[in-house]
């Protein structure tokens, strides 16, 4: 008969190392040969575990090329700039177009770049022809890479935002193909086709990005969405 302290020590351990993988997903460490999932697909939207097989992208350059491809997304590979003092980019590139609407990225992160592909293909632009008769035709963003800490909360503001490492966007509007203008600034309050429209692509975002905080979130946020990759989850 097993002694009951040993039995608690076996437990113990089988939770430790459950906790360590799924650590190891979540931080993108299991490169995709050793991963018991298939690869992230902007062909496969609902796919099972979509967050964990979007973190498969982050130190994965070669699987980046595969994944980030037309028609879905028009983005090109950037050089790697080295993280010093919690900034600089790894795995990264430059965006032209996402879901069939421009938008010009200069440095994001693969792993947020395919989260931006899944989140306009599948929230944005069948929103935006249910509700209006026409898709988006472009994306105005307030930016991806800067050297900072986070703002707008006190309590974080001596940590690194994930915008220092070009794993997060700022979105602040979109012009539709039949010129309508939707803002954040000034659409999201109220009961308008609009606000209805930015409130659901908002809530739609937290399926693929970690972090997806907006009007409702803070002051510091009242006039754009903030979607990132990295280790934090929230959605509000």
């Amino acid at each position: 008969m097993r002694h009951p302290g040993r039995l608690f020590q076996y437990a113990l351990l089988a939770a430790l190392l459950l906790f360590v993988g799924i650590g190891a997903f979540w931080l993108g460490f299991v490169p995709q040969r050793w991963n018991p999932l298939s690869p992230v697909s902007l062909d496969e939207p609902d796919a099972w575990f979509i967050d964990f097989r979007l973190a498969a992208l982050k130190r994965d350059p070669e699987l980046c090329q595969v994944v980030l491809r037309e028609p879905h997304i028009k983005a090109t590979p950037i050089v790697d700039s080295g993280i010093k003092k919690g900034c600089g980019w790894v795995n990264a590139v430059r965006i032209r177009e996402v879901g069939g609407a421009n938008i010009s990225v200069g440095r994001l992160t693969c792993e947020a770049s395919a989260a931006l592909a899944l989140w306009v293909e599948q929230e944005v632009q069948p929103l935006a022809i249910n509700m209006f008769g026409s898709q988006v035709a472009s994306i105005q963003h307030l930016g991806t890479y800067a050297c900072r800490n986070i703002v707008g909360n006190s309590k974080w503001s001596k940590w690194r935002s994930q915008h220092s490492l070009a794993n997060a966007i700022d979105i602040a509007g979109f012009r539709l193909e039949d010129g309508t203008q939707i803002s954040v600034a000034t659409d999201w309050r109220g009961g308008s086709r609009k606000a209805r429209f930015l409130r659901t692509i908002h809530n739609g975002a937290c399926r693929y990005f970690r972090v997806a905080i907006g009007p409702n979130f803070n002051v510091a946020h009242r006039d754009h969405f903030h979607y990132d990759r990295g280790v934090l989850h929230t959605c509000d």
